[in-house]
C-alpha cells in the first residue's frame, strides 16, 4: 500500500541500499524498525521495496523529528548492524515535499 494521505509540506527520508550476502536477521530487524519508527513523534508513513536494490521512504513532519529518529537507541543499533553486516553500500537523502499528486482506482 502506498502512503497517500499526506498533506504537504512534509519531509521524506529516502534510504537506498545494496545488500550484502549476509542477511541474517535483516528482514526481522527491518520490520521492527518500521514499527518503532511508526511510534515516533512526527512519523507520517513509510513506503518500501526491497530487492537487489532496496528503497525505503519514510515521511516526517519536521527535520527535528527526523533527527530524533536518527538518534533513537534501537535505530542506532540497527543502523550499526547494517553497516557491519547487511549493506554493501547505502545512501540517505532528506527532501522537503512541497507538492504531491497521484490517483487511486
Amino acid at each position: 500500500m502506498i502512503v497517500n494521505n499526506l498533506k504537504p509540506p512534509y519531509y521524506a527520508v529516502i534510504f537506498t541500499t545494496v545488500v550484502s550476502e549476509n542477511l541474517e536477521d535483516y528482514e526481522k530487524t527491518a520490520q521492527k524498525m518500521e514499527v518503532l519508527a511508526s511510534q515516533q513523534k512526527g512519523f507520517l508513513g513509510i513506503d518500501s521495496a526491497r530487492n537487489d536494490i532496496g528503497i525505503t521512504v519514510s515521511y516526517w513532519r519536521t527535520l527535528e523529528d527526523i533527527t530524533a529518529w536518527k538518534n533513537n537507541t534501537e535505530h542506532t543499533l540497527a543502523r550499526n548492524l547494517g553497516r557491519e553486516k547487511w549493506y554493501r553500500t547505502y545512501q540517505l537523502r532528506i527532501c522537503k515535499v512541497e507538492r504531491e499528486y497521484g490517483f487511486l482506482k
